[in-house]
């Protein structure tokens, strides 16, 4: 009999949770969610209030059947599922399944896994928050709606297999446009002047800068040969206290795009970690829009700040959560123990812990006094004033500890260096002057971080929701987190040095991309369907109102069914409208005319991808090609377009056969005879070689070979084949796992065909089972039962 029966939805929480409870208590984890909506038609009753149809996922029946035990055994059941809108519907889903009664049920919170934390929580229960389930509800009858009614449209108008989210096409729609932008942008160039000085007699320079720039390189040479007849002089010298604050301690959001800036973790990563790091006790709850400390938290930082900086460095604050729509009144992402410096159980989560260590600690740290000098140097020959600017830290207070990173480049302020001591009048040396040919800048390519902060800036999603739209909209195919090479481009500089002027042409690499997110073609053309024919589902404003209802429901201001209405009603007026009059698009764009054939050249959507054409649909001598990496339809070129057609092309020969490159479905490869080896992206397809073909096509036959791990004599299409997660079963172009506890080399043919018969047996096109694995195991059974009886 147990007394006492608690139940998280996380084994390595319930790991933690059970060091701090006494013989009395059992901690068992419900692994997530036990159940979810039915995944076909019934899911929702629209006609009936839009009654959720709720089952029990096949892979949590063993879980619950021990639970449901445990919970009749038990005097009380204690539910500590996370305590936002997914942790309380979590609960719920529990209280219900299992059957509990409310006079022995309770429902616990806590925002960090600490011994404190846990007995208080046991000592103040509640029940389960009914208001905080609707909200999360809605949230997940909403999504639903939309992904099931809006994939189908997709399906007919667009390509099969396509699917649409609420939040996550809108998401796609903001790196749409921002990929348009940059597209069209039409950079400018000025010119800036920088100088650089020494004083009479001393070393250290000086570096100065003309805070106006010229347009033309006529007017900036200009300036150097006025300043090459001129004296440079100190007109005026302005220093000034400033100081330097902490930013607020961690939300979600922040801790996403500073740990992409400083640690270059992907945001799903980030999250990953994050848990790992909460349910160990380590850190608070990590789903959070809140900045606030806890009155205890202010009193631990500021113990840890004396003892290991002194007392002059800490600065007990607390800081107010600026967004209106913030969740549930949760703590900001800190420490448990700030006097814990390291925490984790691997090199990413001590990253990561640290990062959270110095963000919490600097938070609660005095500010950074500064003094800032600037210095003007006057232009003898036309009056023009130099800037010099440098600061000297006086007292580095939260600096010590921790500096916030920025998404721009150039951070000018940051650079900042010290000058020497100078005095109105005093004349400065001449170094050497330039001026250099600069280029406007488009607005930068997101990021995965910095679309976190734009959907957040724009009332979009909610801490627990940025992580997973950014991994979908990936999955789905219509963003591509990418790299690109960008290109050379010249620039103008002209130097003044030792009297005498120089002028030359210079280049630089730009248009260069580290870790951003490209719209695909086909993330393009969905895109641009749904904002014509479904305008508000795509509209930022009108997906940030849906938030806020969810607030609002949370809040228990509205009724969840009401919303829904509210939202449905004419969104399926839109579904019914688009079905009957939307025309079916495929992208398709008029690049321009093939000279050799005078035949029109056009891109589109294929049936695998984008590619271009060389004559109309209905030409029997029309060619295709598939489009290369970092090309769309949107912006290939003529001329980009018909070397496409140049392929396959014919490397050379090997061991008597042909060797080819080309591009298809799956991006550039080598053609050797049956062997196709994918090209990597540091070779050309239109570059590669024979002796760098040859090379991929000896690694890629000798990596087929080891894949094999056993052949069966009784059926030749059955294949154990080692793969990227271990082991599995190949047959009859069907893929089988085999349990992580099996060895893979022992099974035998009788056993295998067990396993794909209770994987739900071979799958032919149509969907249909194939009767090879039953049948194929009765005869092995019949076999070794024939060698029995011998």
């Amino acid at each position: 009999m147990t007394k006492n029966l608690v139940i998280v939805e996380s084994p390595a929480k319930a790991k933690t949770i059970e060091k701090f409870l006494g013989k009395d208590y059992t901690v068992r984890s419900s692994f997530g969610h036990i159940r979810d909506l039915d995944k076909g038609d019934n899911a929702i009753d629209i006609k009936n209030g839009y009654k959720p149809n709720y089952i029990v996922s096949p892979d949590k029946t063993k879980v619950v059947a021990e639970l449901k035990k445990l919970a009749k055994e038990s005097e009380t059941v204690w539910l500590a599922s996370d305590e936002d809108r997914e942790g309380e519907a979590i609960s719920w889903h529990l209280f219900e399944v299992l059957g509990l009664k409310e006079d022995n049920t309770k429902r616990i919170v806590f925002h960090e896994i600490t011994k404190p934390a846990i007995e208080h929580a046991i000592k103040n229960p509640r029940k389960i928050d009914k208001a905080l389930v609707d909200a999360q509800q809605a949230r997940r009858i909403l999504d639903r709606l939309v992904g099931f009614e809006l994939s189908p449209i997709l399906w007919k108008k667009v390509k099969p297999s396509l699917s649409a989210g609420r939040v996550q096409s809108v998401a796609v729609r903001l790196i749409v446009e921002r990929e348009r932008e940059v597209n069209n942008f039409n950079s400018q160039s000025d010119f800036k002047i920088t100088a650089e000085f020494t004083k009479e007699g001393q070393s250290k320079t000086i570096k100065a800068e003309l805070p106006q720039r010229f347009a033309t390189e006529n007017e900036a040479l200009s300036f150097l040969n006025d300043a090459l007849e001129s004296q440079f002089n100190v007109s005026n010298i302005e220093v000034k206290p400033a100081q330097r604050k902490a930013a607020a301690p961690f939300t979600t959001s922040t801790l996403q795009q500073e740990a992409s800036r400083k640690l270059g973790y992907p945001v799903a990563k980030t999250m990953l970690l994050a848990q790992k790091l909460y349910e160990a006790g380590h850190i608070t709850y990590m789903r959070t829009d809140s900045v606030n400390l806890s009155e205890t938290a202010i009193r631990g930082a500021a113990a840890e700040i004396t003892r290991a900086y002194g007392k002059e460095y800490s600065f007990p604050r607390n800081y107010s959560t600026k967004n209106s729509s913030a969740q549930e009144a949760h703590e900001a992402i800190r420490p448990t123990y700030f006097e814990n410096h390291t925490a984790g159980s691997d090199a990413q989560e001590l990253k990561l812990y640290d990062l959270i260590w110095k963000r919490s600690i600097a938070s609660q740290m005095a500010h950074a006094e500064l003094e800032r000098t600037i210095v003007d140097i006057k232009v003898s020959k036309n009056n023009r004033t130099l800037k010099a600017e440098g600061e000297i830290i006086q007292f580095d207070g939260f600096l010590k500890v921790y500096l916030e990173s920025s998404d721009d480049d150039e951070d000018d302020e940051a650079n900042a260096g010290i000058l020497p001591p100078m005095s109105v009048g005093e004349k400065l040396n001449l170094n050497h002057m330039t001026s250099e040919q600069k280029f406007s800048r488009a607005a930068p390519r997101y990021t995965e971080a910095s679309l976190v902060k734009k959907l957040e800036e724009l009332g979009i999603g909610r801490p627990s929701t940025y992580a997973p739209t950014i991994s979908t909209i990936q999955k789905r195919g219509y963003v591509l987190k990418d790299n690109r090479e960008g290109s050379t481009r010249e620039f103008q500089t002209g130097t003044l040095k030792n009297g005498k002027i120089t002028v030359k042409t210079a280049s630089e690499r730009t248009g260069v991309e580290k870790n951003k997110l490209f719209p695909t073609d086909i993330g393009t053309l969905v895109t641009d369907f749904l904002s014509e024919h479904f305008e508000q589902i795509m509209d930022y404003g009108f997906t940030a109102a849906v938030e806020k209802e969810f607030d609002e429901i949370a809040q228990g201001l509205i009724g969840w069914n009401k919303m829904i209405d509210g939202f449905y009603k004419p969104f399926h007026k839109d579904v019914d409208t688009t079905l009957a009059t939307a025309e079916r698009v495929s992208g398709e764009r008029t690049i321009g005319i093939d000279p050799a054939t005078g035949k029109t050249v056009s891109g589109r959507i294929g049936r695998y991808g984008p590619l271009v054409q060389i004559g109309n649909s209905d030409d029997e001598d029309k060619k295709f090609a598939s489009l290369r990496s970092g090309q769309t339809i949107e912006t290939i070129t003529l001329e980009q377009a018909l070397e496409l057609f140049k392929l396959p092309r014919f490397i050379g020969e090997y061991k008597g056969e042909k060797v080819t490159a080309a591009i298809g479905r799956f991006g550039p490869y080598i053609k050797f005879g049956s062997v196709f080896a994918s090209i990597p992206k540091d070779k050309d397809v239109f570059e590669i070689n024979l002796e760098d073909s040859i090379i991929l096509i000896e690694a890629k036959i000798q990596a087929e070979k080891e894949k094999l791990i056993k052949k069966f004599s009784e059926d030749e299409d059955l294949e154990i084949l080692k793969g990227r997660w271990g082991p599995y079963i190949a047959y009859k172009r069907n893929n089988f796992k085999i349990p992580k506890d099996v060895e893979a080399t022992s099974l035998t043919f009788a056993q295998i065909m067990d396993l794909i018969e209770k994987q739900g047996g071979v799958k032919e096109k149509k969907g249909k089972t194939n009767s090879a694995a039953p049948k194929a195991k009765a005869k092995a059974k019949a076999k070794a039962k024939s060698k029995t009886k011998k």
